[in-house]
């Protein structure tokens, strides 16, 4: 008798092969900065819910939008567009109006799942997409027969979910995600950080980006816990250790900024996070003030340095950092997860000498599919790999980086003007695009300083309070320039163009002045 023996498929085998395993199904799973909480068993229950919702109104294989506040009730949402055969697209309360409507434009969503906050707003902003309410559509009578048919039509190749970054045309682009390379992301990134049932995630990330994938499919394979930490607590970074503490939380997977506000504002001379054993970085650099601060007040903690991009499903790469570091050093982002490979290409789409730099290329299952609803970026991004001489698609992360005397990657700068701030990846054209939409600015250009980490936003115009005010209302905090500077006329090159070079200089130069 021959036996077949099956990969997993479907990101649900999770949620499915941990409530078989688990010795209490009512174990919380994910608790909300309300203290509202979800068990397995009720995760389970609701998503599956949902799920039969979309198969008795024939809605399957369709993008659908989940916009609602962070909490747990989310996360089951998801869940519930999965069951249903569909892929998602997270949403936020927080998320500015104008980006939303972008987002469901290039969408076209076939329902948005709301809450009563979110479903208010989707009124007034006047908006005619489909709307269900979560509460109503998660009491549906489960339909087993009708999942079962679902789930005999899906395949490891189907799209899961569509996060939307930063586009380069000031218009966000949406990175699709299937449920292999989520699998295979969790998979690894599960054995480098040892987790298990004890595991206590403390996720920090707005649950709209993938770097949630961290803490909600990881819970989700070994029946750990996470808590949604409130983002208030990220402004007093004391109370925020005590809420580690109380909590028991003992794995964080944070963007690199989040560490250094508890070190820089001398919260861990106040309080000590007793309760942490495992802090993962990533997403920025991770100043080594900081990181050092933080290792001699856990000396006995794992640091785990991560780096990948959004069209890679995640993180691409690790590190674990077992030592302290000099001023003139930078720790490495190390060697890729299995599965994965990461290739140097210098300008001549060849292989750089060891020390010198090139565009990190990442090839594998992780990679996206691309970008949804354009292939012209998607052939642009994902391209053939130089090195090959079969049909083999890699990633241009344009990340510049160099490999060390033992083969470990170290990441030097990106080459663009795409920039990271605050933990994100920022297209300048994308702030350039919301401001240009302003009625008090007649052309704008940003530029980044590097140096201090300032966006700074020209433009010609008149009331620098209004349209602070618009661009306030209009994009994520992560996004608001610092600097907002009126001018007469804006300076551009002998080709025509912008000249963001000059721009930048004039802002250097003006802060020496002021310094």
């Amino acid at each position: 008798m021959c036996y077949t023996v099956r990969a997993m498929i479907n990101i649900l085998e999770y949620l499915e092969q941990t409530l078989e395993q688990m010795a209490d199904p009512d174990k919380a799973a994910f608790t909300g900065a309300d203290e509202s909480e979800l068990t397995f068993r009720d995760l389970s229950k609701l998503s599956r819910a949902c799920g039969s919702y979309f198969a008795g109104q024939n809605i399957n294989k369709q993008p659908v939008a989940v916009f609602m506040q962070k909490s747990p009730s989310m996360i089951a949402a998801f869940l519930g567009v999965v069951y249903g055969g569909n892929y998602y697209i997270p949403l936020d309360a927080e998320m500015p109006a104008f980006r939303i409507r972008l987002i469901l434009e290039a969408v076209s969503p076939a329902l948005i799942i709301c809450d009563d906050k979110t479903s208010a707003l989707i009124a007034e902003w006047g908006l005619s997409y489909i709307t269900v309410n979560f509460n109503e559509i998660s009491a549906s009578p489960v339909d087993e027969t009708a999942l079962a048919v679902i789930r005999n039509k899906t395949i490891d190749a189907d799209p899961l979910y569509v996060v939307f970054t930063s586009g380069s045309t000031g218009v966000p682009k949406g990175v699709v995600a299937t449920h292999r390379s989520v699998i295979d992301y969790i998979e690894s990134l599960g054995a480098v950080l040892n987790v298990n049932e004890d595991t206590v995630f403390g996720n920090q990330s707005p649950l709209y980006l993938d770097a949630c994938l961290k803490e909600v499919y990881t819970t989700l394979k070994y029946g750990s816990s996470a808590y949604l930490i409130p983002p208030s607590l990220f402004m007093f970074p004391v109370k925020l250790i005590q809420y580690i503490n109380d909590k028991g939380i003992n794995t964080i997977c944070w963007v690199a900024s989040a560490l250094s506000l508890v070190a820089g504002l001398g919260a861990l001379k106040a309080e000590t996070p007793k309760t942490l054993h495992t802090i993962a970085f990533g997403s920025e650099v991770f100043p080594l003030k900081h990181y050092n601060l933080w290792r001699e007040t856990l000396p006995d903690a794992r640091f785990i340095h991560l780096y990948g991009p959004t069209e890679a499903t995640g993180m691409s790469c690790f590190f674990e950092a077992t030592r302290a570091y000099e001023a003139d050093e930078s720790i490495p982002i190390g060697h890729p997860f299995p599965n994965t490979e990461i290739i140097l290409i210098d300008d001549n789409g060849k292989t750089p000498e060891d020390g010198e730099p090139g565009e990190i290329c990442i090839r594998g299952t992780c990679l996206s599919p691309g970008y949804f609803g354009d292939p012209e970026k998607t052939s642009n991004a994902f391209v053939q790999n130089p090195l090959s001489a079969f049909p083999d698609l890699i990633y241009r992360t344009g990340d510049l980086g160099r490999r060390g005397p033992e083969g470990e990657l170290y990441y030097i700068s990106r080459r663009d003007h795409q920039i990271k701030h605050m933990g994100h990846r920022i297209e300048l054209a994308e702030i350039e695009y919301v401001a240009n939409s302003c009625e008090d600015v007649g052309l704008a250009c940003a530029v980044f300083d590097s140096t201090d980490s300032h966006i700074v936003l020209y433009y010609v115009g008149a009331g620098t309070k209004a349209v602070r005010a618009y661009l306030k209302a209009n994009l994520p905090r992560y996004m608001l320039p610092q600097s907002i500077i009126e001018v007469d006329a804006l300076p551009y090159t002998p080709g025509g163009k912008l000249d963001r070079v000059g721009l930048l200089q004039r802002y250097k130069e003006s802060k020496e002045v002021k310094e």
